[in-house]
């Protein structure tokens, strides 16, 4: 089925060029025949204006209607007649104006010279008068068609690509919503039955700080099944003060992660109110902490910063790892981009889409040093 829809695609692939190929080398066909009746068409135009000037007018035999019909007939060809005696320029279909500018006057010659071979007019091997004529107006606009055209198809499969990668994108969405709902679900049946066997090892006499640590283990357990519960569906947001949520989360992972890891946290005095999701913004925080240290290799410090600014509160995470390519600060927020031997890549693509699309706020590399370490800044709008 693979190798079908990928012979389907180069089958439509080429067939476009090859029809894009056959419009293009027409169109030049029909270009070329036209600039052909053009010249032919000024050829006839020059023989009637020169047996005009070398006739005797008053001569009753003289067919004047034939050649004034033919020299009248060419109302659409731009042309420059200069008289070579007296130096004089003349024009037809053209502006008089044009050549009153000798500069302007000469360029135009000049690209008339180059779009057609200019005619001259002799009496007796004598050159009189020369003729420079350039395209007509609809030449002119054949003559850019191919252009425009490719243009025009260009737009077409840019259309239809983004068209695709949209699709592709919208149903890689609703597989991982699909995915963290039934992860939710799954999680919930044994996480019923750990709740029921804590209540009977209360009644077991058993160490109560055992039974307070499993109960942290299953007061953890439903916040992650909180979480993968709200992917996938618009979370409600409340106004809640940055600081603590930072804190709450802070404190958690301090407690849980290697004494090999030193934690710093600055923080205002003062509460910062944001609209949040604190199950979804924990979640994002302990992502970037836990990249943090494993880019560290599990040795190192993190650095947890709150400032605000013009309305936004940001939330600085850094740490003390190998650092980030600059040609990697956007691709690490896209999914399935990972640099680990073993990973899915999506960690901070969900951070990227809680924070921007969920928060309406913004996510990325605020800067980065190899060997040195990464500050991740999130902003968030601050409420007054």
């Amino acid at each position: 089925m693979p190798n079908k829809t990928i012979l389907t695609r180069w089958f439509f692939v080429l067939s476009s060029i090859l029809i894009i190929s056959l419009i293009i080398w027409n169109t030049y066909q029909f270009f070329t025949q036209l600039k052909e009746n053009e010249r032919n068409k000024m050829t006839i135009w020059a023989a009637a204006f020169e047996e005009f000037q070398q006739v005797d007018l008053s001569n009753k035999d003289w067919n004047s209607k034939l050649v004034l019909s033919v020299l009248q007939s060419n109302t659409t060809t731009p042309m420059i007649l200069h008289t070579h005696k007296e130096n004089k320029y003349d024009v037809n279909n053209l502006d008089s104006l044009s050549i009153k500018n000798p500069a302007q006057r000469d360029q135009m010659i000049e690209r008339f010279a180059s779009e057609y071979i200019p005619i001259e007019i002799k009496y007796k091997e004598e050159v009189l008068q020369t003729i420079y004529y350039g395209n007509s107006p609809i030449i002119n606009k054949i003559k850019y068609y191919p252009a425009a055209l490719i243009v025009i198809i260009v737009l077409f499969f840019l259309a239809v690509y983004f068209f695709y990668q949209t699709s592709k994108s919208s149903e890689q969405n609703k597989l991982w919503a699909g995915m963290a709902k039934e992860t939710a679900h799954q999680i919930g049946t044994p996480l019923s039955s750990l709740v029921g066997w804590a209540e009977i090892l209360k009644s077991e006499e058993v160490n109560p700080e055992y039974i307070v640590e499993i109960e942290k283990d299953i007061s953890r357990l439903r916040t992650i099944t909180e979480r993968f519960s709200n992917i996938g569906s618009v979370p409600k947001l409340e106004s809640h003060d940055l600081v603590a949520a930072t804190r709450t989360s802070f404190e958690y992972l301090k407690n849980r992660s290697s004494k090999l890891i030193e934690f710093e946290l600055k923080v205002p005095d003062e509460k910062v109110m944001v609209n949040l999701n604190e199950q979804l913004f924990s979640w994002t925080f302990e992502n970037l902490v836990k990249n943090g240290i494993d880019a560290m290799k599990g040795q190192g410090k993190i650095s947890i910063e709150i400032v605000t600014q013009h309305n936004k509160a940001m939330v600085r995470i850094s740490d003390t790892g190998k650092g980030i390519p600059k040609k990697d600060f956007k691709k690490i927020f896209v999914p399935g981009f990972t640099t680990k031997k073993r990973g899915w890549g999506l960690g901070l693509s969900l951070s990227s889409r809680i924070i921007q699309e969920y928060h309406k706020g913004k996510i990325y590399v605020l800067k980065s040093v190899k060997n040195e370490g990464t500050t991740i800044e999130i902003s968030l709008p601050q409420l007054n």
